[in-house]
């Protein structure tokens, strides 16, 4: 296998503080030798520096100067390194209950997601918080990797115990289609690259072998086809006088010369004549390649519009129901509240109509008589839009599902959406 058809897998790594993340992550690069030797030399100066017992692999990630003083993860890490039969992305993401919307950016592209729970604590608030943002990004597979077994003496009961209860929590969950459970213990190696030694009652696979053979083929829509316009590239050249392409990223399904087309929000119906990408002219191109279209009629197209096939459309307009996580502390969510939204290539303004619900992460009720939002609450709004968007249910496709608003006043990104 080519290195460069190598399959790829993204993975987030959620969990409390200290649950020992990027110390795990450090012990994935370290023992799958995807580390270097000046990296690991640096690595143990710093370790001594700070008068760690051991080699802390921690700070193989975590790279702000505020991160390794504090020994906390502040912002998302991402981290790539490859094995002979996968390439990996690494999104590692801060436990702290005030970054959570680190953990939203960091998931959102992600194929898996590895949540820690210490064996001495068990479950607590923020691994049930980790699993609901999880469903919610409708992340299929999750891997609980219950860390710091050497704590607890390798103890099966310890490791049941946890077992048990993400099982009663996550059964209330709608997303997850495959969750599996490892005992390891980052610190000292056992499960994550190399079988342990101390836990012969547990009969699964290792954490990285895991990584290798999930299967993660299916988490791209290749049914429904949508082509959101990035740009109009017009050369101006009188070689390519009147050349005419629209570049953007295939967000769905897959196109071939000679398919019919409608472009939205226009409703004008057309074929494709060419798709390139750089020089060469491709026979079929699918989600997520980026490539260049050209049509064989002069329609008006601009950034924002969409390309689909005439047999399943799109849905087109300005009334919006979403969940959405607020990720500001300084602006609060509330009724009438007026934002940019920000949808595939589309930029429009929008008002709230409507605060449904927020949900209490601990036991995933609706909380209805509290209509503000505060830095970190997730839950369900309305939305009116000054002009109409081109969507899909997050559920469908998780590019034409998904937006962000920002602030007009101050431009901060306020919160992250997924359409309902």
């Amino acid at each position: 296998m080519s290195y460069l058809n190598m399959d790829l897998l993204r993975f987030t790594t959620a969990g409390s503080v200290d649950d020992g993340k990027s110390t795990l992550i450090g012990r994935l690069l370290y023992d799958s030798k995807n580390t270097f030797d000046d990296q690991m030399e640096a690595v143990e100066a710093s370790s001594k520096k700070r008068g760690d017992e051991n080699v802390n692999l921690a700070l193989l990630t975590d790279g702000l100067k505020a991160e390794r003083e504090q020994g906390i993860t502040i912002d998302v890490a991402y981290r790539y390194f490859a094995t002979p039969n996968r390439k990996f992305i690494i999104a590692d993401t801060p436990g702290h209950i005030q970054y959570t919307r680190n953990m939203v950016t960091g998931a959102s592209t992600a194929n898996l997601a590895i949540i820690l729970v210490d064996a001495r604590h068990g479950v607590i608030e923020q691994t049930m918080r980790h699993a609901f943002i999880a469903s919610l990004l409708r992340i299929q597979h999750i891997v609980i990797c219950v860390n710091k077994m050497d704590l607890v003496d390798y103890s099966e009961e310890a490791y049941d115990k946890v077992v048990s209860d993400v099982k009663q929590f996550a059964s209330r969950l709608d997303n997850i289609i495959d969750i599996s459970f490892i005992p390891i213990s980052a610190l000292k190696g056992d499960n994550v690259v190399d079988r342990s030694e101390n836990m012969d009652w547990y009969k699964g696979t290792t954490l990285l072998y895991h990584l290798e053979t999930v299967y993660v083929g299916n988490q791209e829509n290749h049914v429904e086809a949508r082509y959101p316009i990035q740009w109009v590239i017009r050369p101006q050249s009188d070689e390519f006088h009147d050349y005419r392409g629209y570049a953007g990223r295939i967000a769905g399904g897959v196109f071939k010369p000679g398919d019919k087309v409608i472009v939205h929000p226009s409703g004008f119906s057309t074929t494709i004549k060419k798709i390139h990408v750089a020089d060469e002219e491709l026979s079929e191109a699918f989600s997520p390649l980026s490539v260049t279209m050209t049509l064989n009629d002069e329609i008006d197209i601009s950034r924002g519009n969409l390309i689909s096939k005439e047999n399943n459309p799109p849905h087109v307009g300005q009334d919006i129901e979403a969940m959405i996580c607020w990720f500001s502390d300084n602006t609060q969510l509330q009724g009438r509240s007026k934002f940019i939204i920000r949808h595939t290539t589309n930029e429009a303004k929008a008002m709230v109509t409507e605060v449904k619900y927020k949900v209490n992460i601990n036991n995933l009720h609706k909380i209805e008589d509290d209509k503000s939002f505060a830095l970190n609450d997730i839950g369900r709004i309305s939305l009116r839009t000054s002009a109409p968007l081109i969507y899909d249910s997050y559920k469908k496709n998780r590019s034409t599902g998904s937006f962000i608003l920002i602030d007009p006043i101050t431009n901060e990104t306020v919160a992250a959406g997924m359409i309902v």
